[in-house]
Protein backbone atom coordinates (compact mmCIF):
# COMPACT_ATOMS: atom_id res chain seq x y z
CA UNK A 1 0.00 0.00 0.00
CA UNK A 2 3.30 2.17 0.36
CA UNK A 3 4.34 1.43 -2.89
CA UNK A 4 1.04 3.08 -4.21
CA UNK A 5 1.15 5.84 -2.39
CA UNK A 6 4.20 7.01 -3.12
CA UNK A 7 3.17 6.14 -7.69
CA UNK A 8 -0.04 8.03 -7.27
CA UNK A 9 1.20 11.32 -7.28
CA UNK A 10 4.06 10.69 -10.31
CA UNK A 11 1.35 9.23 -12.30
CA UNK A 12 -0.96 11.81 -11.75
CA UNK A 13 1.45 14.19 -12.24
CA UNK A 14 2.10 12.88 -15.99
CA UNK A 15 0.70 14.78 -18.60
CA UNK A 16 0.78 14.33 -22.52
CA UNK A 17 -1.64 16.71 -24.93
CA UNK A 18 -2.23 16.32 -28.43
CA UNK A 19 -3.36 19.46 -29.92
CA UNK A 20 -5.93 19.59 -31.90
CA UNK A 21 -7.80 16.47 -30.86
CA UNK A 22 -8.62 15.73 -34.02
CA UNK A 23 -7.07 16.48 -37.38
CA UNK A 24 -7.81 15.39 -41.26
CA UNK A 25 -5.15 13.19 -43.13
CA UNK A 26 -2.21 15.48 -44.04
CA UNK A 27 -2.57 18.06 -40.95
CA UNK A 28 -0.07 18.56 -38.13
CA UNK A 29 -0.70 17.96 -34.61
CA UNK A 30 1.52 19.02 -31.75
CA UNK A 31 2.34 16.84 -29.11
CA UNK A 32 3.50 18.07 -25.61
CA UNK A 33 4.71 16.80 -22.42
CA UNK A 34 4.69 18.99 -19.34
CA UNK A 35 5.86 16.26 -16.88
CA UNK A 36 9.67 15.90 -19.05
CA UNK A 37 12.03 17.80 -18.04
CA UNK A 38 14.31 19.30 -21.07
CA UNK A 39 17.67 18.99 -18.97
CA UNK A 40 16.87 15.29 -18.19
CA UNK A 41 17.28 14.51 -21.65
CA UNK A 42 15.01 13.91 -24.98
CA UNK A 43 11.13 12.98 -24.79
CA UNK A 44 10.07 9.99 -27.30
CA UNK A 45 6.87 10.33 -28.00
CA UNK A 46 5.24 6.54 -29.27
CA UNK A 47 2.66 6.61 -31.58
CA UNK A 48 0.67 3.57 -32.32
CA UNK A 49 -2.75 2.83 -34.24
CA UNK A 50 -4.45 1.48 -37.19
CA UNK A 51 -1.18 1.53 -39.79
CA UNK A 52 1.64 3.65 -37.25
CA UNK A 53 4.02 2.33 -34.52
CA UNK A 54 6.61 5.09 -34.79
CA UNK A 55 8.70 7.18 -32.26
CA UNK A 56 8.75 10.97 -32.73
CA UNK A 57 11.80 12.32 -30.80
CA UNK A 58 11.25 15.89 -29.52
CA UNK A 59 14.41 18.28 -28.53
CA UNK A 60 12.01 21.47 -28.31
CA UNK A 61 10.95 23.95 -25.31
CA UNK A 62 7.25 23.36 -25.21
CA UNK A 63 5.66 27.07 -24.33
CA UNK A 64 4.37 26.17 -20.79
CA UNK A 65 7.28 24.17 -19.99
CA UNK A 66 8.17 19.70 -20.50
CA UNK A 67 8.98 19.00 -24.21
CA UNK A 68 6.80 19.17 -27.62
CA UNK A 69 7.01 17.87 -31.45
CA UNK A 70 5.18 18.61 -34.57
CA UNK A 71 3.84 15.29 -36.07
CA UNK A 72 2.76 15.57 -40.23
CA UNK A 73 -0.34 13.31 -40.51
CA UNK A 74 0.37 11.98 -43.96
CA UNK A 75 -0.34 8.73 -45.23
CA UNK A 76 -1.95 7.80 -41.99
CA UNK A 77 -5.01 5.86 -41.77
CA UNK A 78 -8.39 6.87 -40.48
CA UNK A 79 -8.59 6.31 -36.95
CA UNK A 80 -7.49 6.94 -33.36
CA UNK A 81 -4.07 6.82 -32.19
CA UNK A 82 -2.75 6.58 -29.15
CA UNK A 83 1.04 8.65 -27.84
CA UNK A 84 2.97 7.08 -25.30
CA UNK A 85 5.93 9.27 -23.60
CA UNK A 86 8.97 8.45 -22.14
CA UNK A 87 11.40 11.28 -20.55
CA UNK A 88 15.38 11.04 -21.32
CA UNK A 89 15.40 10.10 -17.73
CA UNK A 90 12.97 7.18 -18.39
CA UNK A 91 10.11 8.24 -16.59
CA UNK A 92 6.64 8.02 -17.62
CA UNK A 93 5.31 11.34 -19.62
CA UNK A 94 1.49 10.52 -19.73
CA UNK A 95 -0.79 9.06 -22.76
CA UNK A 96 -2.80 10.96 -24.94
CA UNK A 97 -5.01 10.30 -27.85
CA UNK A 98 -5.77 12.07 -31.10
CA UNK A 99 -8.10 10.91 -34.44
CA UNK A 100 -6.99 11.22 -38.00
CA UNK A 101 -10.53 12.43 -40.24
CA UNK A 102 -11.36 12.60 -43.97
CA UNK A 103 -10.15 15.49 -45.79
CA UNK A 104 -12.77 18.48 -45.00
CA UNK A 105 -13.23 17.30 -41.24
CA UNK A 106 -16.31 15.13 -41.34
CA UNK A 107 -15.92 12.24 -39.46
CA UNK A 108 -15.44 8.46 -40.95
CA UNK A 109 -19.22 7.31 -40.99
CA UNK A 110 -20.69 10.24 -40.40
CA UNK A 111 -23.75 10.62 -41.95
CA UNK A 112 -26.96 8.36 -42.78
CA UNK A 113 -28.07 5.66 -40.67
CA UNK A 114 -25.61 3.48 -38.85
CA UNK A 115 -22.48 5.98 -41.68
CA UNK A 116 -23.51 3.85 -44.62
CA UNK A 117 -24.38 7.14 -46.38
CA UNK A 118 -20.70 7.30 -47.63
CA UNK A 119 -20.89 3.74 -49.02
CA UNK A 120 -24.86 4.38 -50.51
CA UNK A 121 -22.60 7.56 -52.44
CA UNK A 122 -20.09 5.45 -53.73
CA UNK A 123 -21.86 2.71 -55.24
CA UNK A 124 -24.19 4.35 -57.01
CA UNK A 125 -20.87 6.40 -58.39
CA UNK A 126 -20.20 3.02 -59.51
CA UNK A 127 -23.46 1.74 -61.00
CA UNK A 128 -23.90 5.12 -62.58
CA UNK A 129 -20.36 4.81 -64.05
CA UNK A 130 -20.93 1.36 -65.22
CA UNK A 131 -24.27 1.87 -67.04
CA UNK A 132 -22.72 4.49 -68.84
CA UNK A 133 -19.77 2.74 -70.46
CA UNK A 134 -22.12 -0.06 -71.12
CA UNK A 135 -24.45 2.37 -73.12
CA UNK A 136 -21.27 3.91 -75.07
CA UNK A 137 -19.90 0.72 -75.73
CA UNK A 138 -24.03 -0.55 -77.03
CA UNK A 139 -24.36 2.43 -79.33
CA UNK A 140 -20.45 2.19 -80.88
CA UNK A 141 -20.81 -1.28 -81.62
CA UNK A 142 -24.05 -0.29 -83.61
CA UNK A 143 -22.62 2.39 -85.59
CA UNK A 144 -19.97 -0.19 -86.37
CA UNK A 145 -22.83 -2.90 -87.76
CA UNK A 146 -24.43 0.18 -89.33
CA UNK A 147 -21.43 1.24 -91.33
CA UNK A 148 -19.98 -2.64 -92.44
CA UNK A 149 -23.70 -2.59 -93.93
Amino acid sequence: MGLGTLLLPAAALADTTVSPATTPVGGTVVLTTTTCNPKSGDAIFRVTGPNRDQNVRSTTAAAGGGLSAELFTAGFTLGTYTVTTTCGDGSSGGTAQFTVTPIGGAQAGAGGKDGDAGLLVAGGALAAGAVAGGAYALVRRRRRASAVA
